[in-house]
C-alpha cells in the first residue's frame, strides 16, 4: 500500500514537472527568436512607434497562442490591445533590468495559470566584447489553461491508476496475511486445546515454510507429550491398583491377627513382664498397620471415583461430642458448641467423623495444650450459610515452607517423626472427605503460636430449621 501510493506521488510530481516544463522551455525559446528577429531591426533608441512596431512583429510571428506582448524603453510603452499585464511582478521587472538571461514566473491569477516572460534585448559593440543591455525589455505573458487540462488528465488518470494499484495491494496484503495468520490462529487454539487437556490435538501440515515447521514440530511435541502423560497415567493406574490390592490383601491376615492381639490382650495380665511388653508391641503395632491399611483403601476409593456420600440430617455438635468420647479425648480437648439441635444439616456422618478424629488426633499429637475445638454457624450476605468447625492447639505452628504441602498424602511436615507415628495420610484424607461434600479446609498459623485448621460445610437445611440455627449462633 505504501509503495503504491507513493508511485502514484512520485508519477505525479514527474509527469506536472515534464508537462510544465517542456511547455514552458518551447514558450520560452519561441519568444527569444521572435524578440532577437526584431531587436535587429529596431533602433538602439527607439521611439514608441518602434516598441509598438516590435510588439506586433511578435504576435503576427506568433499568431493564434493567446500572446500578451508587452515592450519597455525606459519611460516609453507598447502593448498588446485590449491587454493587462497586472500579472507582471515587481521582483520580475527587477530581474529583467539587472539580467541578461531571459527571466520566468509561473502564477496564478484569478484561479487561471499563466506564464509570465521578461527578456531583455542585449547588443555587442565589438567582436570578442561582452553584450551589454540595450534598455529594451520585452515581456510576453501567456496563459496555460492547456496545460494545466494536461496536469488535471493525468492527475485523474494517476488517481485511478493508484486507485487500481492500491485496491491491488490490499488484497495481496490481505492473502498474504491471511497466508501467515490462519497458521498461527490454529497453532493458539491448538494451545490453548491442549493447555485444556485435549493432547491429542495436531495441526495440519501444509507447505515447507517456517510455519510449516513450526505446525510440525508442535505436532511432535504433542504427540511426544501425550504418550509420556499416557504412559505416566499408565503407571499411576498401576500403583492405585496395587495399593487397591495390596490394602485388600492385607485386610484379610490383619483382622486374623487383631483378634488374636485382642484374646492375648485379654490376658496380658496372667502373663510375665518381658511377654506382656512383647505383646503389647504386637498390638500397638497391629493396630497402626490396620488403620494404615485402612487409610490406603479409602484413598485408593477416592482415586477410583468410588467414594459416595451417605448423607444423613443430624446435629452437627452431637456428632462432634461422640467423636471425642468415642475416643477417649473428651477430657484433653476444650470444646465449644452450639446447644442441641440448633446446627443440623446434612452430612455422611462416618466422612464427618473421620474429618472431625483426622484434625483433633493430629492437634494431640503434634500440638500442644490445650486443644480447642469450635463448632459454629457463618452466613454471608449472599443467604449461603455454612457449618464452621475450627480445631485448634498451643504447638509451635506449622512451618512456612510446610504450609503448602500441608494436605497432601504421605507429606509430614517434621523429618524427625518416626515413620511410625502416622501414615502422613490423614489430612489428606480429611481433606478429601470436606470437598465430597462441597466445603473447604485450610490451614494457618495463629498469631501468638500454634495452629488452626478450619472446616466449612455448606448448610443443607429447611428454612425453619435456618431461622431456629441462625438464632442460636446469635
Amino acid at each position: 500500500m505504501a509503495s503504491a501510493l507513493s508511485t502514484g506521488a512520485l508519477a505525479f510530481r514527474e509527469a506536472r514537472t515534464g508537462v510544465l516544463q517542456q511547455s514552458q522551455d518551447s514558450v520560452i525559446r519561441q519568444f527569444r527568436t521572435s524578440v532577437d528577429t526584431v531587436a535587429a531591426n529596431t533602433p538602439l533608441e527607439p521611439g514608441r512607434a518602434d516598441l509598438q512596431t516590435a510588439v506586433n512583429e511578435v504576435l503576427h510571428a506568433n499568431q493564434s497562442q493567446g500572446w500578451r506582448v508587452l515592450a519597455t524603453y525606459e519611460n516609453l510603452r507598447a502593448w498588446t490591445p485590449s491587454a493587462d499585464f497586472d500579472k507582471l511582478s515587481p521582483e520580475l521587472r527587477r530581474a529583467v533590468r539587472t539580467n541578461r538571461a531571459a527571466v520566468f514566473q509561473r502564477v496564478r491569477h484569478d484561479g487561471h495559470p499563466w506564464l509570465v516572460v521578461g527578456m531583455p534585448v542585449t547588443y555587442n559593440s565589438g567582436e570578442g566584447t561582452e553584450s551589454r543591455l540595450s534598455g529594451l525589455a520585452m515581456y510576453l505573458v501567456v496563459p496555460q489553461e492547456t496545460e494545466q487540462g494536461y496536469v488535471d488528465a493525468m492527475v485523474s488518470a494517476i488517481e485511478h491508476a493508484t486507485l487500481v494499484a492500491l485496491c491491488l495491494a490490499v488484497v495481496l496484503a490481505l492473502l498474504a496475511a491471511r497466508g501467515v495468520l490462519r497458521p498461527v490462529r490454529a497453532l493458539r487454539r491448538a494451545t490453548r486445546r491442549m493447555a485444556q487437556g485435549h493432547l491429542d490435538v495436531r495441526l495440519d501440515l501444509n507447505g515447507s515454510d517456517e510455519l510449516a515447521d513450526l505446525s510440525r514440530s508442535f505436532n511432535d511435541t504433542a504427540a511426544a507429550l501425550e504418550k509420556s502423560v499416557a504412559e505416566l497415567r499408565r503407571l499411576e493406574a498401576q500403583a492405585r491398583r496395587f495399593v487397591a490390592d495390596v490394602s485388600h490383601e492385607l485386610r484379610t491376615p490383619l483382622a486374623a491377627m487383631s483378634a488374636v492381639t485382642d484374646v492375648l490382650d485379654e490376658n496380658a495380665l496372667r502373663l510375665d513382664r518381658e511377654t506382656g511388653e512383647a505383646l503389647r508391641l504386637v498390638s500397638d503395632g497391629t493396630n497402626r498397620l490396620s488403620a494404615l491399611v485402612n487409610d490406603l483403601m479409602e484413598i485408593s476409593r477416592f482415586d477410583a471415583g468410588a467414594a459416595e456420600l451417605n448423607l444423613d440430617e443430624i446435629d452437627v455438635a452431637e456428632l462432634v461430642r461422640h467423636t471425642l468420647t468415642s475416643r477417649g479425648w473428651a477430657g484433653r480437648v476444650e470444646t465449644s458448641l452450639p446447644p442441641p439441635g440448633v446446627l443440623r444439616t446434612r452430612v455422611d456422618p462416618r466422612r464427618l467423623d473421620v474429618v472431625t478424629a483426622n484434625l483433633v488426633g493430629n492437634a494431640l499429637r503434634h500440638g500442644a495444650p490445650p486443644v480447642r475445638l469450635t463448632v459454629d454457624v457463618r452466613e454471608e450476605r449472599s443467604g449461603t450459610g455454612w457449618a464452621v468447625i475450627e480445631v485448634t492447639d498451643n504447638g509451635q505452628g506449622i512451618a512456612e515452607a510446610a504450609m503448602p504441602h500441608i494436605f497432601e498424602r504421605f507429606y509430614k511436615a517434621s523429618t524427625t517423626r518416626t515413620r511410625s507415628e502416622s501414615s502422613g495420610l490423614g489430612l489428606a484424607i480429611t481433606a478429601e472427605n470436606v470437598h465430597l461434600h462441597g466445603g473447604r479446609v485450610t490451614a494457618a498459623n495463629l498469631p501468638g503460636g500454634g495452629a488452626v485448621f478450619t472446616v466449612e460445610l455448606p448448610l443443607h437445611r429447611d428454612s425453619a430449621a435456618a431461622d431456629d440455627a441462625t438464632g442460636g449462633a446469635r
